[in-house]
């Protein structure tokens, strides 16, 4: 059955939400490789300075990748980072930053880094306000609505669904026969779908089911993309929405997204894009 599901940057976006903001600089897509960090060095290794400023990142993300209750001194990050640039220089030794994988990687790993900066620059420059998600709760969460509690034989052919409604009509048992005839993984639980809104089922098995008086089943078959449905509907209720200060938050990141995916969408429209590859 269908559901709503967010675009993958959505994902993105909350992580976002939760994270420190980073500051950017305004350069060119096409600039040259950036300059050392700024800030005091720390501690020098074979004369490859480290700055203050790589021990506060490196150290953020260590203590944002640990396990509750543990705790990583300054002197572990510090040690922590040497060793890293250690290695790095014996990667650079080997030669191993001219393989192909090496540079694509790390081409990537750029990319990805200043595609997220850009998003947040966007993101920070563009909140969502109350009423922009106030708005979004209005049209599509906020009314009441119907839910439903229903079962459904499915089956691959009309006929098959005709044969069933006709044990149903001589007085056939919903549930047994579920069972025995339908193909979906509803079966063992006689059909049962429980309690769902119509707009988390496809047309027309929502039309057919809201259609449809408590304790009656569907006369006709009914055609889905998944085969011939037969329903029967056991009980109606009238559903609270969430209040709107219960998912404010969450409204915002669905509106921020959409926000981002039209930027994306204007930015990638505005620019010129030769596929060469296969």
């Amino acid at each position: 059955m269908n559901k709503i599901v967010f675009p993958l940057l959505a994902a993105l976006l909350v992580t976002l939400y939760g994270c420190d903001q980073l500051q950017t600089s305004n350069k060119s897509a096409t600039a040259p490789a950036a300059p050392l960090p700024e800030g005091p060095v720390v501690a020098t290794v074979n004369g490859a300075p480290i700055m203050q400023s790589v021990l506060d990142i490196y150290g953020a993300q260590r203590k944002a990748s640990q396990g509750e209750g543990e705790e990583v001194s300054d002197q572990e990050i510090l040690n922590e980072v040497i060793s890293l640039e250690l290695m790095r220089q014996e990667g650079v030794s080997k030669g191993l930053n001219t393989s192909p994988t090496i540079i694509a990687t790390m081409d990537q790993q750029t990319r990805t880094l200043l595609a997220g900066a850009a998003i947040r620059d966007y993101v920070q420059n563009n909140p969502v306000s109350d009423e922009q998600a106030k708005a979004v709760y209005d049209k599509e969460i906020g009314k009441p609505s119907t839910e439903y509690n229903a079962r459904h034989i499915l089956v691959k052919s009309r006929e098959e669904a005709v044969e069933i409604i006709a044990e149903l009509d001589k007085g056939g048992d919903f549930e047994a026969l579920a069972k025995e005839k339908s193909t979906d993984t509803s079966a063992s639980e006689g059909g049962s779908l429980g309690w769902f809104a119509g707009g988390q089922m496809v047309q027309p098995f929502a039309d057919a089911v809201a259609g449809l008086q408590k304790g009656s089943y569907t006369k006709e078959p009914v055609e889905t993309q998944f085969g011939w449905h037969v329903i029967l509907l056991e009980d109606t209720r009238e559903s609270t929405p969430p209040a709107f200060d219960d998912i404010k938050d969450r409204l915002k990141v669905l509106v921020a997204n959409q926000q981002l995916q039209q930027h994306i969408q204007q930015v990638r429209e505005a620019a010129k894009i030769e596929i060469t590859g296969k």
